[in-house]
């Protein structure tokens, strides 16, 4: 099975990361249009991309400031069962990120567009913890 492994550094604590990748209100800011859940093992999370996106997610992993994990049960085809997950590991005032996206069932042409946009989205995750930079939801591609 394809996965996408990105590791990368931000200037920020580890708790806003945490925040950042675990919260609704954080989501909102890099990834999703809008979200709803909380960061509890078992809990379900809304991550509403637009009226066709509409998807689910199970928490799988949730350790606080340090590891989150999504496993998607409602989306399109090929990411439900994956799972998106982070393990922060602080480094002096900043946080190694090493991001995962697991259990892709193919090398298909859904997995390389999602490779080109995990990038996209993770860099807007650093602006936004590092420099407060926020980018509507209709460009976040574009930047």
């Amino acid at each position: 099975m394809p996965d996408i492994i990105l590791d990368f550094p931000i200037k920020a604590a580890a708790a806003r990361v945490y925040q950042a990748i675990s919260t609704p209100a954080g989501l909102d800011q890099w990834w999703t249009a809008k979200s709803k859940g909380e960061p509890r093992v078992g809990a379900e999370y809304e991550l509403w991309f637009g009226p066709q996106y509409d998807w689910r997610a199970k928490v799988t992993r949730c350790r606080t400031d340090a590891e989150f994990e999504l496993e998607l049960t409602r989306g399109d085809k090929e990411w439900v069962g994956t799972r998106v997950g982070f393990v922060l590991r602080g480094e002096g005032s900043g946080t190694l990120v090493k991001f995962r996206h697991l259990g892709w069932p193919t090398e298909s042409e859904q997995w390389r567009v999602s490779c080109y946009c995990w990038a996209m989205y993770l860099r807007i995750l650093r602006r936004y913890l590092e420099h407060g930079e926020t980018v509507a939801y209709e460009r976040r591609l574009d930047v």
